[in-house]
């Protein structure tokens, strides 16, 4: 008893050594160092936030509704439709294909996706709680047969029934983003629609039930005013960092995860406790509420600076084969998911991006420019390729022909006789001679444009390639 009780004693004042030494190295942490770990700590969960908000903007209708992407959780939305410039639930939406969209909430049972045999181009990326791309049936990757596949959580063990092929998602939060090539409108009223009509979601234990009819949900009125990126960076800290240690219960950070998991603990960052700033100075809260503003200025330095640019364009997600699936580069995660969220990987499609012209100038509705290729210089793809026009917030920008983008599919794009192509890129119709080959710019304020290589050829990442300079003209 009595060395029982000297071992307890010994153990408590060991605990009680190390409570102590937590608490003075708390005590003694300075703002600069708050701070500094809360920055980090918010760009490592900024995808996680706006995931969330993402899905209660884009799940919250009451049922599919015929024609639109919009689903309830855990069922699947078909769009036969182009986004257009009043959409801002996503930022930098593509007009190249028809979304078949859902969300997952795999906590309690998997769901079964089966897709249809086509010779259609077509992927179905599928993204965790935190935006990266875990898998990607397509054609590219599982070609153009039948399948049907099982979505399972993290936490799901039970038997594969016959006949289906397992996807275990990383985290319960799973969100599918499937697109189908669209070459123009009467092209999406017939092939891509009868292909869509294929393309089924159900629970496991539905699965097979021709009477099976999904439950209604109910619309939550509060999350249809969603704007989610404006919504993210309106966000204090304290709600900021509540919400991403709730969303992190449910999906937890991966052992990759673990140094920065620690290093958030620190200031009282932990999955399913609330942010507590009670012990600080307004002066502290002040900062840590403005680190928003400052990751989104440093992101867009990073989008707009000189660095890591070919012909003014940005590469990075050519250059760098972690797009999509991003690993421990949280940086370039949440770089993203403000910027192009729901972003395929690299092999699926590569994304160019420019807000500047030849002479390292921003791009502006005041000017009118020329983004000529020559024949060699032509975006090489395996599909196919477009360039989107957005405007100073991300969005599609309005105009009088309504496109938004222009590319290989475009109906009456001409060709120079050399097989070089020249795209007129102003606010003003440049005439009938060249409407054709027109993307329109908004009608005031800066834009940046995007070029999307759907399934891009090898010479796109070993440097053979390069996007051509888009050259002002007046």
């Amino acid at each position: 008893m009595k060395h029982s009780f000297k071992l307890f004693s010994l153990l408590f004042l060991i605990v009680c050594a190390a409570m102590v030494s937590s608490c003075a190295k708390q005590k003694v942490m300075t703002d600069d160092e708050i701070v500094a770990i809360a920055s980090k700590a918010y760009v490592y969960g900024y995808p996680l936030v706006i995931m969330d908000l993402t899905e209660k903007v884009g799940a919250n209708v009451p049922a599919v509704i015929v024609g639109k992407s919009a689903a309830p959780i855990n069922q699947i939305g078909h769009a036969s439709e182009f986004p257009d410039d009043k959409f801002t639930d996503v930022v930098k939406p593509n007009v190249d294909t028809y979304y078949s969209i859902s969300w997952l909430d795999l906590k309690d049972e998997p769901m079964v996706l089966t897709v249809p045999a086509t010779d259609r181009y077509y992927l179905l990326p599928m993204l965790d709680a935190y935006s990266n791309v875990f898998t990607s049936p397509g054609t590219r990757t599982t070609g153009t047969e039948a399948h049907t596949f099982l979505i399972a959580g993290p936490k799901w063990n039970g038997e594969v029934p016959e006949g289906m092929e397992l996807i275990k998602a990383p985290t319960a939060m799973v969100w599918i983003i499937g697109r189908v090539q669209v070459n123009s409108p009467e092209d999406g009223a017939t092939t891509v629609k009868a292909i869509q009509d294929e393309i089924k979601l159900v629970p496991l234990k539905e699965f097979g039930n021709a009477d099976y009819v999904a439950l209604k949900s109910t619309v939550v009125e509060e999350y249809s005013k969603i704007v989610p990126v404006k919504d993210v960076a309106a966000m204090s800290a304290k709600a900021f960092f509540t919400r991403m240690s709730e969303l992190m219960v449910e999906n937890p950070a991966f052992e990759a995860d673990s140094a920065i998991v620690k290093e958030m603990a620190t200031i009282g960052i932990e999955p399913g406790k609330e942010f507590d700033t009670s012990g600080f100075s307004d002066e502290l809260i002040a900062r840590l509420d403005s680190i928003p503003q400052k990751m989104v200025g440093a992101f867009k330095k990073v989008m707009t600076g000189a660095g890591g640019k070919v012909n003014g364009w940005s590469t990075s997600t050519i250059t760098n084969p972690a797009l999509g699936n991003f690993g421990t580069d949280y940086n370039y995660r949440a770089l993203i998911a403000l910027y192009g969220l729901g972003a395929n990987l690299q092999a699926d499609a590569a994304y160019p991006n420019t807000a500047l012209d030849s002479d390292g100038n921003q791009l502006t509705s005041e000017n009118k420019y020329v983004l000529h290729f020559s024949k060699d210089e032509i975006p090489p793809v395996n599909a196919f390729w477009s360039l989107t026009m957005y405007n100073d917030k991300n969005f599609l920008a309005a105009n009088p022909i309504h496109r938004f983008a222009i590319g290989d599919r475009t109906e009456g794009l001409k060709y120079n006789n050399d097989g070089s192509l020249d795209i007129y890129i102003q606010k003003e119709n440049p005439g009938k001679d060249k409407e054709s080959n027109w993307l329109p710019a908004p009608q005031s304020g800066t834009f940046e444009l995007t070029m999307r290589l759907y399934w891009p050829k090898e010479t796109v990442f070993d440097g053979t390639w390069n996007p051509a300079p888009v050259k002002k003209v007046n």
